[in-house]
């Protein structure tokens, strides 16, 4: 009889502000095995960090008789892809900032260990097996609590000088007027485009406050005026971004992902008509797609890169 031969597998990480979801991947992007948790943000670096290394160690365990060879990491925050430390991070991981990601875990798990920002991975993943694959260029825009993006060429994620490009969210916007937004700045994209962007301006026409996007969503869907235009705004000042961003950088094609790009047809035409107003004649033809991978997207990246470590 002959033996079965399972094939092998890298793990990949992607570590969130509130979930934390681990996977074995093989070479050509399947994924064998997951596990996803919540994220202890408010515990600390080193309680993210154990409740990470502890899914790995779980995936292998019951990965009976197959090698992990690597392990990728997509981060919430700012990664130095150089020496998988945490640059900066937001309160939502307390601690983060400041810590060897890649370091800690390559300790606890004795793999070797690539670690990036989760929206370079999430374009990675798009752009090996997703919405993007086979182009060479890719403009990946992440609209959800906040907007970033990440440029990928020749499948390398640019992530700049410092580790620090692909802040989208924090360009002016004409649409945000002189809105605070999150990082202290004012009239940034995400102060008026993100979900807690869209959610605050439903508010602030309405004088009726939301729990969050979902709510002016569903508004929206049952026929309200005032939020099917906060909605419409969304996807303009959105739109409007990436028809600079296109002008500038030139990509194949822009896939667009995060939880606001799920507000429906209406979010998304708003979104291309602002392209096509703000995009010069010859980009026109640009194609502006929808993220296919969803959540898988981060981890399908950081297995891409746990791979190359391994050529």
């Amino acid at each position: 009889m002959s033996e079965v031969r399972t094939p092998p597998v890298v793990a990949a990480l992607d570590i969130g502000g509130t979930k934390t979801a681990a996977a074995l991947v093989t070479r050509q992007g399947e994924v064998v095995d997951r596990i996803t948790v919540p994220t202890p943000g408010r515990a600390g670096a080193t309680a993210i960090i154990d409740t990470a290394a502890d899914l790995v160690a779980r995936l292998r365990a019951r990965a009976t008789g197959t090698r992990v060879s690597a392990l990728g990491v997509g981060s919430a925050g700012v990664i130095d892809h150089r020496t998988g430390r945490v640059l900066s991070a937001t309160d939502a991981l307390a601690g983060w900032a400041g810590t060897d990601l890649s370091g800690r875990l390559r300790a606890l798990l004795d793999l070797p260990v690539t670690a990036i920002n989760d929206v370079h991975a999430h374009a990675l993943g798009e752009a090996r097996h997703g919405a993007a694959a086979g182009h060479q260029t890719l403009l990946l825009i992440a609209v959800g609590t906040g907007i970033g993006a990440s440029f990928v060429v020749e499948g390398s994620a640019l992530t700049g000088a410092h580790s620090a490009a692909g802040h989208a969210g924090h360009q002016p916007s004409p649409y945000a007027g002189r809105l605070r937004c999150t990082c202290g700045g004012q009239g940034h994209l995400e102060a008026i485009a993100s979900g807690p962007g869209l959610a605050e301006e439903y508010a602030r026409r309405t004088g009726q406050p939301v729990g969050d996007l979902r709510a002016v969503a569903v508004r929206a869907a049952d026929g309200d005026p005032i939020a099917r235009e906060v909605v419409l705004l969304g996807g303009a000042a959105v739109g409007s971004a990436v028809g600079g961003l296109v002008n500038m950088l030139d990509p194949a094609v822009v896939v667009i992902g995060g939880g606001v790009a799920g507000l429906g047809d209406a979010w998304w035409q708003a979104l291309r008509d602002a392209v096509r107003r703000e995009t010069l004649p010859v980009l026109d033809d640009v194609p502006v797609l929808a993220s296919t991978l969803g959540s898988d997207a981060p981890l399908l990246g950081a297995a891409a890169l746990a791979w190359e470590g391994t050529a």
